[in-house]
């Protein structure tokens, strides 16, 4: 009987683990790769996030760079030209954030688009 109750113990924690590992959120490793976004203007465009921290956008042929980090379980994006980026979970789905030059994530957002991560 006590092998039994031993084994339960054992079976109910790796369950137990298993639910906790799937409702975790994201990961910085979740955020490296390509995404497909828009602008203020609503064009798509292209954010690539790599594994060591930089950004790179191309808009409209506009060539962005920067640099990103995994904060609060978002990537937040930090571009040379003052503007700050954030791709965060939302419900099924991502979400892009965007606030320009001079503007914290404490003011209003300046954009707001779906985000997809296409790679």
């Amino acid at each position: 009987m006590h092998k039994i109750a031993k084994a339960t113990t054992v079976v109910l924690a790796a369950l137990f683990a298993l639910a906790v590992t799937a409702c975790s959120g994201p990961t910085a490793s979740d955020f490296a790769g390509k995404w497909k976004v828009a602008d203020t203007a609503g064009t798509a465009f292209e954010i690539t996030l790599g594994d060591n921290g930089s950004a790179t956008g191309n808009r409209s042929g506009e060539v962005m760079e920067g640099t990103w980090k995994f904060d609060n379980g978002a990537a937040v994006i930090d571009w040379t030209n003052g503007w700050t980026t954030k791709i965060a979970k939302d419900g099924d789905g991502y979400t892009k954030t965007a606030w320009s030059k001079g503007l914290t994530m404490n003011n209003p957002s300046t954009n707001t688009s779906s985000a997809e991560k296409v790679n």
